[in-house]
């Protein structure tokens, strides 16, 4: 979302966050995901978020974090949206849209995707599962599904573009997640990651697939929405398993290199600047088998042979201060060279960290730089990503991302 990257747009970086004992104001007209009693049923504190009631946080943002990282998360994730593409060429016409190779995709594999505009900037990134021949499940982000379905609807005449939304879907990551799953649903123990199958667990279906937004083993599941809680209840149940929020959510994947979209992601940004180049395939390359044919094709495959102006990259933070989004990013004689896109505390390497842009000039791991911080410029320096190394599992062994 995994590698979802799959979030709000404009999001806040909720690590960054205080959140009192007392109740958030939240407007009533928010919608709830199918998850909601369970929030309140276990103490969460509740907010605002892409048009949702959303869950921040419930025992804390840094313990959270960190069970998650040891044993395994449970997240609602269900303010994203589940669409379903079908029809006649729906490979061909969905490649269309985006720069991966759909028509060597296997059924049950789902790969990581950049819906882009006729400039070759990022109108959101999602994750596709072939679910057969001519049938795909797209998972975009919460605040880009009502542009995403009217992108699709515009875009892929012919074609069944169905809105799940009698679905939930919950995450559950962290090392213990596949213990944990197969449990329940056996079928789960033998995928590796990126990808998915269905199964059967009383008198309903689910769709599993291994991944996910936390740079942890793990796996989003596809769940009717009057089952949702009594699933969750299920994983739950389990002594390894804790609920986890937003806030944690976000820390994660700050540590784990995930881009988030409305910060590192927008309409401005290209998959290339955005050290997005690997998502890219090869067969929608220059001297690919189908090359470019995607909004903006021409701008992106120049891009990849010749560079971009800026690129992102991750920053280690001198001292112990934060450094939130929008800080300028100086060179050592005060030039604007950059911002951060996403900053925070990482609980896993114990220290402040962040991502942003930076011009290519200056994105070489190792180099100094400083971060504007309430007008003072504070040391920074270019980091090699992630911040925490991927345990994604491959074929039945565990591999970096």
């Amino acid at each position: 979302m995994i590698i979802a990257a799959l979030v709000y747009n404009s999001a806040p970086n909720l690590q960054n966050q205080t959140y009192p004992s007392m109740a958030v104001s939240i407007p009533d007209d928010l919608k709830i995901t199918p998850l909601h009693d369970l929030h309140l049923a276990l103490e969460a504190r509740m907010v605002p978020f892409a048009g949702y009631r959303m869950p921040v946080q419930y025992e804390g943002v840094k313990a959270e974090h960190l069970h998650t990282r040891a044993a395994a998360g449970l997240f609602d994730v269900s303010h994203m949206g589940q669409v379903l593409v079908s029809g006649e060429n729906a490979t061909l016409k969905l490649e269309t849209l985006v720069p991966v190779d759909l028509v060597e995709l296997p059924v049950n594999k789902q790969t990581y995707a950049l819906l882009t505009n006729d400039h070759g900037g990022i109108l959101d990134d999602l994750m596709i599962c072939r679910l057969a021949s001519d049938a795909f499940m797209l998972v975009v982000n919460a605040a880009c599904k009502e542009s995403d379905l009217a992108w699709l609807h515009g875009n892929l005449q012919g074609l069944d573009i169905e809105y799940r939304d009698q679905q939930a879907l919950l995450a559950l990551q962290g090392p213990r997640a596949v213990t944990v799953l197969s449990a329940i649903v056996p079928e789960a123990a033998a995928l590796s990651f990126m990808h998915g199958c269905s199964a059967q667990l009383q008198d309903y279906s689910l769709y599993i697939t291994r991944s996910g937004y936390t740079g942890e083993d793990g796996f989003e599941i596809s769940v009717p929405a009057a089952q949702a809680e009594a699933f969750a209840r299920q994983l739950l149940d389990h002594p390894d398993v804790k609920p986890v929020g937003l806030g944690a959510r976000d820390t994660l994947r700050l540590e784990a290199g995930l881009c988030l979209y409305g910060h590192e992601l927008s309409e401005t940004t290209t998959p290339v600047s955005a050290a997005l180049a690997w998502s890219i395939s090869k067969a929608r390359r220059a001297n690919g088998s189908r090359p470019g044919g995607f909004p903006g094709a021409a701008i992106v495959l120049q891009e990849l042979a010749q560079g971009t102006p800026q690129k992102r990259v991750g920053l280690s933070i001198d001292g112990k201060a934060p450094v939130r989004d929008g800080a300028e990013l100086v060179d050592a004689t005060g030039v604007q060279v950059g911002r951060v896109t996403s900053g925070g505390f990482g609980p896993s390497v114990n220290a402040p960290i962040a991502m942003g842009y930076v011009q290519s000039t200056c994105a070489n791991p190792g180099m100094k730089l400083h971060a504007m911080v309430r007008g003072k410029p504070l040391p920074v320096t270019v980091a090699t990503l992630p911040f925490v190394p991927a345990r994604f599992v491959r074929q039945g062994f565990n591999n970096r991302f």
